[in-house]
């Protein structure tokens, strides 16, 4: 006979699980005391949102099992922001969500919270263990769910139920089946006619392309046809490319833009990409895509398949004739070698006390290892990361696009460097973010995690300025007083710095990422600098006009010769 906790840890280990992101207490203790007989290694965050966003973080990368767990009431729905997260992005997390004992549910009793409708809505699997010898067959299938639907499983279990005792007597186990779908025959063929009939084709690749780099290439090359891919599937698409032509949406380019806008046919291949005004107005648009309910959902398609990317395009390829014209390519290649240039010169610095966040992400692209690992916080950080630093096919990226949250990159990047502890692994952290839940600066040293932590440091919520701005509004409330960020992590025994001019910036930015153990660097980047979309419409150029007129009037002109001389006249 073994204690329910005790059949919780073995059945997660067996389903491949190495970790255990949480903080203890009351309802969870027998369960933690599982833990610390057992193979699964708990890692003791201060705050429980890090501890969802660590877990997920290292499934996102892994693509195994990882587990959070956390106490009754305040405990538990403390992880609800990084658990949101681990839902949209796909990864496989097990959230072990206590509640207070069973005798005491129904009466108003302190820490009562009913769980399911929080979890359900950013869950694959939310149910709730009544007896003992539901504990192996329920934690199997919340694993089984998490791993082969990609997502997050909660399992909701009484603090009293974990101290009882099971014969557990049948062998539930985890599966984990590989399965492959392509369109029909009949359907390729309808596809094929469609491709051929067709004059100028542009491809654009979402997340489902991440194991399909080279099926999509050779698509392109076969077609002459531009690939443009989102945000998301930069790591996967944008190394070893001859068609590439960069990224569409706000934070595109113009090549990016311009292929999607101006193509007879867009094709587009495992992409859920969200928002409608950048998809083309007059072009047949395919959609191919596994999952079904993706299918139309962002913009009326004119044929919608289900497939995975890569089995698809090898059963499409041989029904495709080969194309012999790249004009349409050849001139989309030419202007994103001009945007490629056009962002490197955002980086250079003519006034060294004047640090662009560009000329950081550039210089830090450059240092990195050439494996490394790339977290940034959502908002202006992530706009660096994906326009500045370079994919190769060895590093990977992580933001938060689909859920959109602050706070996410050095949480993420914590349960990302405990699972692969010879990567260098980098959280390009915007001063909002870090100061959002800087506590878990401890959990790098308690832990003995060596990552390393870039602040962009501009004195507000840069990107809720920039937005309100562009809106034609006067900022409002995005100011920041920060501390001496370096200061702090010398303080939380972190080797910490913070640097001053942009001459300063290499020589700072070798030690920190060749320091022994966790690192922080802190860089006061420009408070003024505008993420540029890659069409500048004429309603945003009057906005910003309007900015400007509104700042004069309030006696602000000085930002405004800011705005201008940072962005506009260098």
């Amino acid at each position: 006979m073994q204690t329910v906790s005790e059949i919780i840890v073995d059945t997660l280990v067996k389903a491949g699980a190495k970790r255990c992101y949480g903080i203890v207490g009351d309802t969870i203790n027998h369960f933690t005391s599982a833990v610390r007989t057992s193979d699964l290694e708990w890692i003791h965050v201060r705050h429980e949102e890090v501890g969802a966003f660590a877990a997920g973080g290292e499934s996102y990368l892994t693509g195994e099992l990882s587990v959070c767990a956390g106490t009754a009431g305040p405990g538990s729905l403390h992880f609800i922001n990084g658990i949101f997260e681990s839902h949209r992005n796909g990864a496989p997390v097990v959230l072990i969500a206590s509640r207070i004992d069973r005798a005491e549910q129904g009466f108003g009793y302190p820490q009562e919270v009913d769980q399911q409708k929080l979890y359900e809505q950013c869950s694959v699997f939310c149910e709730t263990m009544t007896h003992p010898e539901q504990a192996r067959r329920m934690i199997v299938q919340a694993a089984q769910t998490a791993l082969t639907r990609g997502g997050v499983a909660v399992v909701q279990i009484s603090g009293d139920l974990f101290k009882e005792k099971s014969k557990d007597s049948l062998p539930w186990s985890v599966h984990r089946p590989e399965w492959l779908a392509r369109p029909s025959d009949s359907e390729l063929d309808a596809l094929a006619k469609k491709i051929n009939a067709a004059k100028n084709i542009t491809i654009y690749g979402g997340i489902g392309c991440r194991h399909a780099h080279d099926e999509v290439v050779k698509l392109g090359q076969h077609l002459a046809a531009p690939i443009a891919h989102t945000t998301k599937s930069k790591e996967f698409l944008e190394y070893d490319n001859p068609c590439h032509v960069g990224m569409t949406g706000i934070l595109g380019n113009p090549a990016g833009y311009r292929a999607m806008e101006t193509c007879d046919l867009l094709l587009c291949l495992g992409t859920d990409f969200a928002y409608t005004q950048f998809y083309p107005e007059k072009a047949t648009i395919i959609q191919i895509d596994a999952e079904a309910p993706h299918l139309g959902r962002r913009a009326p398609v004119d044929m919608g398949l289900v497939g995975h990317v890569g089995p698809t395009i090898e059963a499409l390829l041989p029904r495709l004739k080969a194309r012999t014209d790249s004009t349409f390519l050849d001139d989309l290649l030419e202007r994103y070698k001009k945007d490629r240039e056009e962002m490197k010169s955002r980086g250079k610095e003519k006034d060294p006390s004047l640090i662009h966040p560009q000329f950081v992400a550039q210089t830090l692209n450059k240092l990195a290892d050439e494996d490394a690992v790339f977290t940034a916080d959502g908002g202006a950080c992530m706009v660096w990361m994906l326009r500045d630093l370079t994919a190769n096919g060895k590093r990977s990226f992580l933001t938060s696009l689909s859920h959109g949250t602050m706070a996410n990159a050095y949480p993420q990047a914590l349960g990302m460097a405990k699972a692969y502890p010879g990567r260098q692994v980098i959280a390009m952290c915007g001063d909002g973010g870090m100061t959002m839940l800087m506590g878990d600066l401890l959990t790098l040293v308690q832990e003995k995690i060596p990552l390393k932590v870039l602040v962009f440091n501009n004195n507000s919520l840069g990107f809720v300025e920039m937005e309100q701005r562009i809106e034609g509004l006067l900022d409002s409330y995005t100011d920041l007083h920060n501390p001496d960020f370096g200061r702090v992590a010398e303080a939380c025994g972190i080797s910490g710095a913070s640097i001053e001019s942009a001459d300063q910036l290499e020589e700072s930015m070798k030690r920190w990422l060749a320091t022994d153990g966790p690192a922080l660097l802190s860089v006061p980047t420009n408070r003024v600098e505008l993420v540029m979309p890659p069409e500048v419409t004429a309603q945003q150029v009057t906005s910003t006009a309007l900015f400007g007129l509104k700042a004069i009037l309030n006696g602000r002109a000085d930002e405004v010769v800011d705005l201008l001389r940072d962005n506009f006249l260098r």
